[in-house]
This record gives structure tokens, sequence and C-alpha cells, in this order.
């Protein structure tokens, strides 16, 4: 079936899936998150099969899915008209959806970044066309899949197997009516260009370089734990993963010996094998890509803490390097096995080094002092600050970020009034 096709399908589909009532699209996505947990050990096959992630990582995201959905089954109507008080006998404000709505979704969380985007766009009464990563058309056929055996109509969700180049034609198209994107800040930059001209809404959900701030009253072990999973889990390919370990130099020589031991836990193994930790990479040109990275940083004055080692076309033996303020990498995203270690003199150093990158999308604060905590939560230029624990998603939160990370919100009830518009109704 061809694009324009496509595109006229969910466009008669919206004109009917706006008009259904909201608890009863809830009624399909009730069914669709049982699907989701029914299918869990199938779907995570496609998964690990089409980007390389440990198979119990794969499981874990589709039920992450599941609970995601879930979570908008049951979450109350705030589209319904809101009555103002005013001299007017009719003063109110009504959410319309907008259209159909593009997604361009990574091959990091294949599901995960769908649905995320999708649930809340198709519930407030948008209709979604998928632009999935070229590794993961699989991924996004079973979910177009999933979205029918869960009673939605033909057209409320559909895969486009297309290539980046048909993206700007697709977004041109008039029926198209906004897009949301997940992926690199250049590609964020040329889909958002490409909405602005057509005057069309974009949320654009981009890369991270996230700080993961120990300070001196931290409890260490955890800290360690958490920073090793935050950088390592999916090979360290997740926006929101902790890429830059800040450590208060005073608790440097105590912390380090902690750190590196559950960092080394990490070891590529078989995706498929339930207790394998971490994988390759998804391909092996972004494992070029890193090795170029770390080389980059070295030239430039890094010292290695542990090696990054290749032992395979896209497998690592996890990396760790010690930078200092100034290396030019630090205005890169490193999306894969290796993590930046940097000192901080007190607090207010660690907060300098912490928001003086392009990005700002989720940072990490470990700190006892509630004081400290506060500094640092008034004061982090990102889009999240989790507290003695690591950066995630969660359903009922807002995600999004600042700065180069992009802008917009995912998840939480915030991601129902993103593709709408709102419509002023007074008079008397």
């Amino acid at each position: 079936m061809n694009i324009e096709r496509k595109l006229n399908k969910a466009q008669k589909t919206f004109k009917t899936w706006k008009a259904v009532p909201f608890k009863e699209k809830q009624q399909a996505l009730k069914k669709l998150a049982k699907l989701l947990d029914d299918e869990s050990e199938k779907l995570g096959k496609v998964i690990t099969k089409e980007m390389n992630k440990p198979i119990s990582q794969s499981i874990a995201e589709i039920k992450k899915c599941a609970l995601m959905v879930r979570y908008y089954a049951e979450a109350e109507n705030i589209l319904q008209p809101e009555k103002i008080k005013t001299e007017f006998r009719v003063s109110e404000i009504h959410y319309v959806p907008k259209g159909v709505i593009l997604g361009v979704m990574p091959w990091n969380f294949p599901f995960w970044q769908v649905l995320r985007f999708a649930v809340p766009a198709i519930l407030a009464g948008n209709t979604v066309v998928l632009k999935h990563a070229s590794i993961c058309f699989g991924s996004g056929n079973e979910i177009e899949k999933l979205f029918l055996k869960a009673g939605f109509p033909k057209g409320v969700f559909q895969n486009l197997e297309i290539g980046h180049a048909e993206v700007k034609t697709v977004l041109e198209n008039p029926i198209v009516q906004g897009v949301s994107l997940t992926g690199s800040e250049k590609a964020g930059a040329e889909v958002a260009s490409i909405a602005g001209k057509n005057i069309k809404k974009s949320l654009l959900e981009l890369g991270g370089s996230d700080g993961f701030i120990v300070l001196d009253d931290a409890d260490f072990q955890k800290a360690a734990e958490a920073g090793a999973s935050s950088r390592l889990l999916n090979c360290g390919q997740a926006c929101n993963a902790a890429k830059r370990f800040i450590i208060q130099k005073n608790v440097e020589k105590e912390f380090m010996p902690v750190f590196v031991k559950e960092y080394q836990k990490f070891v590529a193994g078989d995706p498929l094998k339930k207790k394998t930790n971490m994988a390759g990479m998804a391909r092996a040109d972004l494992a070029d890509d890193l090795e170029k990275q770390y080389n980059k940083a070295l030239k430039n004055g890094a010292e290695i803490i542990l090696p990054l080692e290749r032992i395979s076309d896209n497998e690592f033996v996890p990396g760790l390097i010690k930078v200092k303020a100034g290396n030019p990498i630090l205005q890169e995203e490193l999306f894969g096995p290796l993590g930046m270690v940097m000192i901080a003199k007190d607090d207010e150093h660690a907060l300098k080094l912490a928001n003086d990158i392009p990005f700002g999308l989720s940072d990490s604060v470990w700190t006892k002092d509630k004081k400290r905590q506060q500094f640092f939560i008034e004061n982090l230029e990102s889009g999240s600050v989790s507290i003695n624990k690591g950066s995630s998603s969660d359903p009922r939160l807002p995600f999004g970020g600042a700065k180069s990370s992009g802008y917009g919100t995912e998840l939480s009830m915030v991601a129902l009034k993103e593709f709408v518009n709102v419509k002023t109704v007074v008079g008397n």
C-alpha cells in the first residue's frame, strides 16, 4: 500500500475515531495492555533479533509498555470541555484532536518509544502513522497488528516502511498535522524545520549526556550499582542513561573502586540467553562511531580508568574514562558502553560541570542531605532530576528535555494535551 493511500486511510479513520467516547477508546487500550502482557516473550524476541537487546531486557520493555498502556486505559478524561466562570452564558475550553500525527522513532527501545508517543495521541482522538528505524520494521508491523487485534479501527495506527528521505514527503503532506520525533539532535533539527516551514506542531525527544552526581554523604554501594546499570543497560544505548559520573573529590578514592567493581559485572554475551546482562550494540557502524569518540576523548587528554576494548563487530568490554572540563567530547552524546568520570571540588563545582553541556535531559543526584538535594533540584538545567535513584521514565510522570535535548512532553496526563488544539467557546 503506498504512502498516499495510507495517509488517506488515516485521515478517513480520524473523522470517525475522534468522535468515539473516551471511555470506549480506553476499553480498546485495556485489550492492548493484556495482549502486550500475554505476548511479552514473543514480542521480546522480535526486539532482540532486530537490535541485540538482551532478551530479559526486551521482555521487560514489553511489560513496561503494558504498564503504560494500562495507565492511560484507567486515566481520567482531562480532555472534557472545561467551564470557565465569566459574565457570559457560555464560556468553555474545548480540547480538539489535531488529526493524523507522524511518529519518527528510533531503534533503541523499539516498542516503548513508539507506544509512549502513540497511546496518548490516539486516546486524545488522533490517528498515527509511524516511520520506524530501518532495522525495526518488524517491531513496527507487530505494533500495528497489536492495535488491530485489540479492536482499534483500521487506520488508527499504521506502520509506514519508509526511509529517511521519505519523511519530508510525509510531513509536507497536508493530511499530516504534527510530528513526534525521538532521535539525534541532527534528525530533530531537520524534522522540526520541515514542520516549522509547514506550520505543524513538533515534539522532540533528543539526546542527552546525563550527569550522575555522587556527593560525599551518598550511599556509595547503591550509587555504584545504579550508576553502572544506568550506563550499561541496553549496552549504553539510551538517551537518559547516566553518561557523566561527577564525583566529589574527597570521596573519589573511596567511591571509585566500588563503582568499578559494579561496572565490570556487565559482560557482553548471547542476547537470547536470559542471564545475559549486556550484548552487542545495535549495528557495527554505531560501534565504529563510539570507538572514534573514545579516541577523540583520549587525544584531548582523557585518562583511561577501564579501556574500551572492541571484541567483535559490535561488542565491547565497557570503558570508563576520566575527563576534564573543556574536552570537546563533552559536547557530544556517547551512545554505547563508555562512561566518563569527572571530579568536582564541591556542590557548586558539581553543578557547574553538570550544566556545562548542550544537553539537558535527566540528571541524578546522590546525597542524603535535603538542603543539598534542594540546591540541585532548583539549579540543574534538565527535564528531570532523580534523587538517590538512577534516571528512568515512569508512565505517571512527564518525560522531556531542556536545551538541545528537545521540547514537549511524553508520558503522564500532560502528554494527552500535546496533540490537541485548544478551542475557546464564549457567548450568550
